[in-house]
């Protein structure tokens, strides 16, 4: 039987099979609701777990909830996914029914960590995060939203952020007014996207045969050449 059924039957206490070998469940109660059947298959299925529309992330929420669902939302870039983005995502899952993902768009991704970020465009990385095991439904995070905009659409049960992300002010603010409580998760890889940019850019400088480092050694043109050392390379 599938989760959404397991679920329905442990909310309703009935059993998990039906007269005549049918399975009981909720699927056509959630169509009615206006819920994709979707969100909860092992799929990617991005065109609709991709929801940009918040007032339609509130309609499926209240649907949800509507069954007894509880939502968790968290946030982030997962610019360039690596391992510690799929704990993270995982360990989020854990907290609730329906796990959703706002994800900073590429303007304000840029107005945070400047114009070399991010690495991979906002529609790649909406489609990886769909792939990650646990998420059901993916969003945009833009700058032209008011603050606290999504969490206030989905008011999740659980909040899931890293260390950084609120203080312990915002926190008692979040918890008295838009969500049932925050979980604080620490960091699940030991070396962060940006420090591993970093760490590609110093390796290819320092090697003179690298394409990155011919481009930076050119000088302009009508300019003579300057030879860069390696260590200048590497502080560039």
């Amino acid at each position: 039987m599938t989760r959404i059924g397991q679920l329905w039957s442990r909310r309703r206490g009935t059993p998990d099979g039906a007269a005549n070998g049918r399975h009981s469940g909720p699927a056509p109660l959630i169509q009615t609701l206006g819920v994709s059947n979707s969100l909860f298959a092992d799929a990617s299925n991005f065109d609709q777990r991709f929801v940009e529309d918040y007032a339609k992330i509130e309609e499926t929420v209240n649907a949800l909830r509507t069954l007894g669902f509880k939502i968790v939302l968290t946030s982030g870039s997962f610019d360039i996914i690596h391992e510690g983005h799929s704990m993270y995502l995982e360990a989020a899952r854990q907290f609730g029914d329906f796990l959703i993902v706002g994800l900073d768009s590429d303007e304000k991704i840029r107005a945070r960590k400047g114009e070399n970020r991010p690495v991979v465009p906002q529609m790649e990385r909406l489609r990886m995060v769909t792939h990650q095991r646990g998420v059901g439904l993916v969003t945009l995070k833009q700058t032209k939203h008011a603050k606290w905009a999504l969490i206030k659409a989905v008011r999740p049960d659980v909040l899931v952020a890293t260390e950084e992300t609120y203080t312990k002010d915002e926190i008692r603010e979040l918890e008295a007014g838009y969500c049932g409580r925050v979980e604080v998760l620490g960091r699940m890889a030991t070396v962060s996207t940006s420090a591993r940019l970093r760490e590609v850019i110093q390796r290819e400088m320092a090697n003179p045969d690298s394409p990155v480092s011919t481009v930076h050694a050119t000088p302009p043109r009508n300019q003579p050449r300057k030879k860069l050392s390696p260590a200048g390379r590497t502080r560039s």
